[in-house]
Formats: C-alpha cells, sequence, structure tokens
C-alpha cells in the first residue's frame, strides 16, 4: 500500500514529537512557529509560551538584542554565521539559568516561504564533566607541586648530609665514594615509588583523621580499575593471538562435570551480593574429548557477562549435557538483556549493546567466545530478551 502525504507529514510530526534533542522552528522574521517537547522540557516553557515569541527570548545577553540584526545581516548578505555550520551557543530557560547547547540551523523552502530550523543539543553535563576534569587536573598539578617541592628538600638534606660526611671522611676515600654511589643510585632508583607511596599515604592519612568513608571506596575502585584494565589488556592479547593463528586447540578428554563445579565454585566467588550460580549437569556421560582451556575461557567469559549484567539477588543457570556424542553447554540470567537491534552484531569485535551503559568492557569478549567455540568446531546460538534475560548454548560434536 502506498504511502500518502499526509502518512509522511504524521511520521515526521512523531519523530520530532519523540526526538532526544530539542528542536524548534522559526520564520524569517525571528518568530517561533513550533518547538518539540524535548526543547520545551528543557527551556523550561510550554509550547503556548513561546510559539509567536520572538527566538531572542530563549537567549541571554548579548546575543538576546543582536539576534535581529544576525538574521537580517544573512538574509541581506546570505553569507552564513550559523546557518549550516553549527556550534556550541548559551540558551536562557525560563528560570533565568544559562545553559550551553550544541545549535545544528538549517533553511527550509516550504510553500514559498522560508523556515529556519535549529537543532539543541544539551550540552551542560558535557561541560559539567569537563570542569570537574579541569579541578581534578588543578589538584593532580598542586599535588605533584608539592610531591616535587618535598622530593627535592629531601634531595637537598640527602645531599647536604652527603657533603657533611665527605668532609668528615676525607681520609676514608673508598667508603666515600661507596657512600657517593650509593646515594645517587637511590635517588634516582627509589624517587618514583617513594614518592607514589608518600602521595597515597598523605591522602590516606587526610582521610584518616577525618574519619572519611571515601577510604573503602577508593581503595575499592583502585582494586576494580586494576581489574578492568587488566581484562582490557587481556581481551586484546587473546584478540592479537586469534588473528595471528597462534591460538590451536589441542584436544583431550576430560570431566565436563568436574569442569563444571570448578568454575562454578570460582565463579561464585566474585558474583554480587545475593547472586547464585546453579549447576546441573544431564545425561549418564561426564567424560568428553575437546579443548579443555578453550571450554573454560567461554564459559567464564559467559559467566562474567550474566553476572556483570544481572542485579543482585538473582541467580545464573550454567547447564551442560552429553547425549549422543554432543557436548551442550547452556548459561542463562535473567539480567538487562540484548535489545534486538543489537542481535546481528553481537559477535563482531569491539561492538557493545547500547543498553550496557557505564558498565565497563571492550566488545571483545563474546567475539573472542566465538572463535574460540568455532576453533573447535563448535556452533553458538543465543536467546535475548530486553530486561528479560539471555540464553547462549554452545554445541560441540565429540572430536576424534
Amino acid at each position: 500500500m502506498a504511502t500518502t502525504s499526509s502518512d509522511n507529514t504524521a511520521l515526521v510530526q512523531a519523530i520530532i514529537q519523540n526526538a532526544i534533542d530539542g528542536i524548534i522552528t522559526i520564520d524569517d522574521r525571528g518568530m517561533i512557529e513550533s518547538i518539540n517537547p524535548a526543547a520545551s522540557d528543557l527551556f523550561g516553557y510550554s509550547s503556548i509560551e513561546v510559539i509567536g515569541k520572538n527566538i531572542s527570548m530563549l537567549m541571554p545577553s548579548p546575543d538576546k538584542e543582536r539576534h535581529d540584526q544576525y538574521l537580517s545581516r544573512y538574509q541581506e548578505t546570505r553569507v552564513p554565521h550559523m546557518i549550516g555550520i553549527g556550534r556550541e551557543v548559551k540558551g536562557l530557560k525560563k528560570d533565568g539559568v544559562v545553559f550551553p547547547f550544541r545549535l545544528a540551523l538549517s533553511e527550509v523552502q516550504l510553500a514559498g516561504r522560508i523556515i529556519y530550523t535549529g537543532f539543541i543539543h544539551d550540552l551542560s553535563r558535557e561541560k559539567e564533566a569537563e570542569e570537574k576534569l579541569r579541578e581534578h587536573y588543578v589538584e593532580l598539578e598542586a599535588q605533584v607541586k608539592e610531591r616535587t617541592q618535598s622530593l627535592q628538600h629531601s634531595l637537598k638534606e640527602l645531599q647536604n648530609a652527603k657533603d657533611t660526611v665527605s668532609t668528615s671522611l676525607q681520609k676514608e676515600k673508598d667508603l666515600s665514594q661507596l657512600k657517593s654511589r650509593f646515594v645517587s643510585m637511590a635517588s634516582h632508583e627509589f624517587r618514583t615509588p617513594l614518592s607514589s607511596v608518600q602521595l597515597s599515604a598523605s591522602l590516606i592519612e587526610r582521610y584518616a583523621l577525618s574519619e572519611n568513608p571515601n577510604i573503602t571506596k577508593h581503595v575499592n575502585k583502585i582494586k576494580s580499575a586494576v581489574t578492568n584494565l587488566t581484562n582490557i589488556l587481556n581481551d586484546f592479547l587473546l584478540h592479537e593471538r586469534l588473528d595471528a593463528g597462534k591460538v590451536e586447540p589441542t584436544f583431550t578428554l576430560f570431566n565436563v562435570v568436574r569442569l563444571g563445579e570448578e568454575i562454578t565454585e570460582e565463579m561464585q566467588l566474585v558474583s554480587k551480593d545475593g547472586q547464585d550460580i546453579i549447576y546441573q549437569h544431564t545425561g549418564v556421560e561426564s567424560e568428553f574429548r575437546l579443548d579443555q582451556y578453550l571450554l573454560k575461557n567461554c564459559i567464564i567469559n559467559l559467566i562474567s557477562n550474566a553476572i556483570k549484567y544481572s542485579g543482585e539477588n538473582t541467580f545464573i543457570e550454567f547447564n551442560t549435557e552429553i547425549q549422543e556424542n554432543v557436548l551442550t553447554v547452556v548459561i542463562k540470567d535473567y539480567g538487562i538483556g540484548i535489545p534486538e537491534k543489537d542481535h546481528a552484531q553481537l559477535f563482531e569485535p569491539f561492538f557493545r549493546a547500547h543498553n550496557t551503559g557505564t558498565i565497563p568492557g571492550t566488545g571483545l569478549g563474546l567475539h573472542i567466545v566465538r572463535r574460540y567455540v568455532m576453533l573447535m568446531n563448535g556452533s553458538i546460538t543465543f536467546e535475548s530478551n530486553l530486561d528479560k534475560g539471555t540464553s547462549v548454548t554452545f554445541t560441540f560434536p565429540v572430536q576424534p
């Protein structure tokens, strides 16, 4: 069935009304003709309050007073100052708050008249993050300066002590030379670790004296950051080894149940509060020929994902089955799930689902798992529903 003009108009209106960014249209006199809900929320005005008013009401000084002049100059010279360029500007909310946003302007000829459309992306959070980063940088600079001064003072005292000892022990030339070499080595080799320890001790002491609860929080942040960085490095190294063809499976006979129980016990230790990993094996046979190391890596990767993307007080199902010379492994969680639009790209390198938010990850884990499964002549499938969870299944035929 052909799409009508009214259908297209309704579609455009639906897109505008549901857009995340603000959209405002004005006529050639600068009068507001339309404003979408996102822009209304951003500026704090209802559409009734602004439609028919000059767009300058949403601008702080001096842009408020100059806008009409800008518009007239463009209409006379056709030299764009903003239109078709896009830049960062400031807006004025109804409550008087001035905020930054990125503005993209376009000019449209419609029904014999000119309409200007502005696309508004709020930069408040980005600017706040930049300011926090700048403040952190200034703080670090101050700490480095303080540390440098302290080290210079220590080195000066050390040099003074050296000179005093050298003067007193002139007749003991060999001992003096040995001492000098030691001082030189110590000042060079110990400077960096000692300065780091000193800085950390100073910060911890400052927190401890004020009974600041941030001590544990920051220590946990450090541990978490190190773990995340280690995982990232491991993912990159594994990806590089796979691309270089340096990973070859070694098929050996092993006990699947024993491996499953070991993995369950290991992963339970790193699970969130209240999370339970439930392992179950089906089938009379418990031994299978496969690459035990690669299989364990695949299972741990998926259980780690299940832990990471599920909440506290949830459970994760881990099942193995050997039937008719086929090993099947299933890991199922009840976490955030994967959006359907991301299913096709899930195993691509560096791809992460759009709902992962700030949860750390490289987007390489599932890609590596798929490569490992393929190396072992297996197959991998998954089912996932948003906010209901994900189930991943490995299937391996018996190896000769």
